[in-house]
């Protein structure tokens, strides 16, 4: 009869390891359940595949802030040809930010690239806290590498992000920018 319960439960395991092949069901599948950010623009959605590896604590601020509804109606205030789109900050200016502490950097030889999600701050480095921009193109951010923290790579709805109205706080040149309508994690 033991043999019989040791049997039967090796078998039950074994099954368990198979569907897991088969099925992709694990404890990384269950871990990766809120590994993306979420952003509706009025076109469309824009998907961010999180980087936790990179940018732990960045990650976890971005997440936190989602989840509060933070960045609903939040604008895109400085969005320039040939290099990024940068939003939240709540006032729309690019001077504020959440009333979280600001985050230390967690700098990374990650390379910016077209699509590749950036923490904004000021001069000094462990100043990120609620902001973040989206590099338009490979050239135009490869100066970041090494000096900004990458939290995120665009996977989804770039061409999106590619139409967002140009202009910067005090140019004069976008009355009315465009918005993140509503971001989440998923």
């Amino acid at each position: 009869m033991r043999s019989m319960k040791r049997f039967l439960s090796l078998t039950a395991t074994a099954a368990m390891a198979v569907a897991t092949l088969i099925l992709g069901f694990s404890s990384d599948a269950a871990q990766a359940a809120g590994d993306k950010l979420v952003i509706q623009l009025k076109t469309g959605k824009v998907v961010i595949q999180l980087r936790p590896d990179l940018a732990p604590k960045h990650v976890e601020r971005f997440k936190t802030l989602a989840s509060q509804g933070f960045y609903d109606g939040v604008k895109w205030h400085r969005v320039m040809e040939g290099f990024m789109a940068q939003t939240g900050d709540p006032t729309g200016t690019g001077m504020g930010g959440s009333k979280l502490p600001d985050l230390p950097a967690e700098f990374t030889p990650e390379p910016y690239k077209r699509g590749t999600a950036g923490a904004a701050r000021t001069m000094d480095p462990n100043t990120a806290n609620s902001q973040f921009f989206i590099c338009f193109t490979d050239s135009g951010c490869a100066g970041l590498t090494g000096q900004y923290t990458v939290w995120g790579q665009v996977i989804e709805g770039m061409d999106l992000v590619d139409k967002i109205k140009r202009g910067a706080p005090g140019s004069g040149t976008v009355t009315d920018p465009d918005v993140m309508v509503k971001v989440t994690v998923e």
